[in-house]
């Protein structure tokens, strides 16, 4: 436990995932009985620098694209029902206060993104353009929303349970590390589109989920599952089995189960832990390291 959780930990809000995923019904709800109000919700920065700063909150209601028919619906609340699985498996691994950061850290993101927009509109049409800077940054609002920041969590998701896998259209199994990496390179292009045809709200938001993910990855090395460290400990670990092939090729240091109690777990090795450390997915984050 990290020096920051052990004072602020009390602070973090559990069940995160059903906050944002809230925020995405009431917005879909307001869209449909009062879609004017949405114009003074979305994270317009021109707005919020001359007095509307509730807008640095409310933003995170605003859904990411309209959902006109039953099709749309139906495809909402699959939508939510899969975000909910990926979120709620996080925090209960990584733990609340872990993965509050993880998504506070993106909307911090993608708030200071909206800024640097607006910033970079003052540069190319000048200060004297606040009526051009205020037009474009009311369209350009409503290119956040966290719709990327959920996409960040599925990243998260696949670094950490890169052999996990999902149905593909409900039929295809498909390991999520694959998904992962497609989703990443798709993005990665899209951004690429919009820089090229000048669309940088587009650009923040998608580059602040990107960025996200990435101090992720610096940050929380134990997700790494192909470090050399642990790529050492694996072979040794292979090699104890061929010795003995009866053992397990798993088994958690904290509550001693293996894969032939729970086919499901994940185990990972611990990088922190001085040994051959291995733990389930659910004392992954939260054992104390050996030293």
């Amino acid at each position: 436990m990290s020096k920051w959780e052990r004072k602020f930990g009390k602070y973090a809000i559990p069940n995160l995932t059903v906050v944002l995923l809230g925020c995405y019904i009431v917005g879909y709800l307001m869209t449909w009985l009062a879609p004017g109000i949405m114009n003074y919700l979305t994270l317009n920065p021109y707005a919020i620098i001359h007095g509307q700063v509730w807008r640095l909150i409310t933003w995170v209601i605003a859904p990411p694209s309209s959902a006109s028919s039953y099709r749309d619906i139906i495809f909402v609340l699959i939508m939510l029902m899969f975000y909910f699985s990926l979120g709620t498996s996080l925090e209960r691994v990584w733990g609340t206060w872990r993965y509050n950061v993880y998504i506070f850290t993106g909307v911090l993101l993608t708030v200071a993104g909206s800024f640097v927009c607006m910033l970079l509109l003052y540069l190319v049409y000048g200060s004297g353009s606040s009526v051009i800077v205020s037009s474009i940054c009311a369209i350009g609002a409503w290119q956040f929303s966290t719709f990327y920041i959920n996409m960040s969590i599925f990243l998260a998701y696949a670094a950490t349970f890169p052999n996990a896998q999902v149905l593909l259209m409900f039929i295809i199994p498909v390991k999520v590390k694959w998904l992962g990496i497609a989703y990443g390179v798709m993005l990665t292009l899209e951004m690429v589109e919009f820089f090229i045809s000048g669309a940088w709200f587009s650009v923040a938001a998608i580059a602040a989920s990107l960025i996200n993910f990435l101090i992720f990855l610096l940050r929380s090395k134990n997700t790494l599952r192909y470090r050399p460290k642990q790529m050492k400990r694996r072979a040794e670990f292979k090699q104890d089995i061929k010795k003995n092939p009866k053992i397990t090729r798993h088994k958690c240091a904290i509550c001693g189960r293996t894969e032939e109690d729970d086919p499901t777990l994940e185990f990972r090795f611990c990088s922190k832990c001085n040994g051959n450390y291995e733990y389930c997915q659910y004392h992954l984050f939260t054992h104390e390291h050996k030293v």
